[in-house]
């Protein structure tokens, strides 16, 4: 995989476009909004992305951030950084199908209504796993396309939205919103920003992981907050309303459509939905590449049977991709709410073991050749994990009253944890009996 498409599968592997959006408009306002999606990549993705960059430069390896711990902390921790990847995943994985249900929806209701839904959720799931079958160089070449197509809309729409502003005043950027919800706008921010970490699991399919990820890393960054910021300029000097990105059974979902439609016309509107189910496909397609490689690398060290570790003439480990996307099919038909905070409390913690890891190999391993190095020496390795740390400690606390399975979310999640270590002696119990 080259620099550009390695590039596109990490901009879908965190953003996807403007979708997602929706919820920190109606929650927050425009100028709240606007002001948490400039500081977050600071505080956020800006120090993750420096984190992968050195790792991955460094210990380019199949299964990337399970393999940086598993080598800085030891096989146990090594292990419950995959356990609470891959645990995150099943509440994130199963929101990108849904995306893709809800804008079909916007153009044949009656194909979506009931158990259908599901049905075209379950084809995506498939159909990825199709796509995965053929390697990540096809994944991360397609995700160039489908980055040119989703986006095209919103350039139209950014141009006359801007153009019927034409220098008149602010619009409605500096409206306030009558009751904000500013916790769950920072949280739902967050997610928005998040996954840097997952195009480093497909190391030893990138052509020069050690010039290429920092670069990647940096320049889809920049890209994000790019395409994140312009469409809400826009469409708030235009003078929608943020009340228009209303919170309701979806969230703000399909909001994007209206604007389209109330700014340019129908076609556009149209345009936006169809980007919509290319969000979908589009996000879900290279982070099932991402998490695929987990149970792979772990396959390799004797943490799962050894079937996982085995790959199809295009060098994808198949049995991981079927395993994967079977638990993911299997999750559509949960009623999940779009638990942002429970996802970002298990992806949370398994960042701040990456960021030990960048930390404790600095220290131990002071002559490891690192082509990109987080600036500032050993204590820079220890500052640039103070932020995303305090955010996720906030993440916790934003988490306080969601519930899943009709536990707490916070009880859930400390479970998941207990598991995780839990299950780890039974595949040592593996490992030592010689069972692979």
């Amino acid at each position: 995989m080259l620099l550009l498409p390695l590039i596109g599968a990490t901009y879908f592997m965190v953003s996807g476009g403007p979708y997602g959006l929706e919820d920190i408009i109606g929650q927050a306002g425009y100028a709240r909004a606007l002001l948490m999606l400039a500081i977050v990549p600071f505080i956020w993705s800006l120090p993750t992305a420096l984190m992968v960059g050195e790792l991955a430069s460094a210990i380019p390896a199949e299964g990337g951030f399970y393999v940086w711990v598993h080598r800085a902390l030891g096989p146990f921790w090594g292990f419950q950084e995959a356990w609470l990847s891959l645990a995150a995943s099943v509440f994130d994985m199963a929101i990108y199908p849904t995306i893709f249900v809800l804008y079909l929806g916007r153009i044949a209701p009656t194909w979506t209504s009931g158990h259908r839904g599901t049905l075209w959720a379950l084809a995506v799931v498939i159909a990825c796993a199709l796509w995965n079958l053929r390697g990540a160089k096809v994944v991360g070449e397609s995700s160039v396309v489908l980055f040119c197509v989703l986006l095209a809309p919103f350039v139209v729409l950014v141009v006359v939205a801007l153009w019927r502003w034409h220098g008149h005043g602010s619009g409605a950027l500096l409206l306030p919103l009558k009751a904000p919800d500013l916790a769950g706008a920072v949280c739902v921010c967050l997610w928005n920003y998040m996954g840097w970490d997952n195009a480093s699991t497909v190391a030893q399919e990138v052509d020069d992981p050690q010039r290429n990820y920092p670069r990647a890393m940096l320049g889809s960054a920049a890209l994000v907050a790019g395409t994140y910021m312009l469409p809400v300029v826009a469409v708030g000097l235009a003078g929608l309303a943020a009340s228009q990105f209303d919170s309701g059974a979806n969230g703000g979902t399909g909001t994007w459509t209206d604007a389209g439609r109330i700014l340019v016309g129908p076609v556009i509107a149209l345009g936006v939905v169809v980007g919509g189910m290319i969000n979908g496909v589009g996000m879900f397609n290279p982070l099932m590449m991402s998490y695929t490689r987990v149970p792979y690398a772990m396959a390799e060290d004797g943490l799962l049977p050894r079937i996982f570790s085995r790959i199809n003439r295009f060098g994808v480990p198949w049995v991981s991709v079927l395993f994967c996307a079977a638990i993911w099919a299997l999750a559509l038909s949960f009623t999940f709410e779009r638990l942002i905070s429970i996802d970002l409390v298990l992806y949370g913690s398994s960042l701040l073991l990456e960021f030990v890891a960048l930390a404790v190999l600095r220290y131990r391993e002071p002559l490891l050749v690192r082509p990109f190095r987080v600036p500032g020496g050993k204590a820079g390795a220890i500052v640039v994990g103070v932020f995303p740390a305090l955010l996720i400690v906030f993440a916790l606390w934003a988490a306080r009253n969601e519930h899943v399975l009709g536990l707490p979310a916070l009880v859930f999640a400390a479970l998941v944890g207990v598991a995780g270590a839990l299950a780890y002696p039974l595949t040592r119990l593996r490992t030592d009996r010689g069972v692979r």
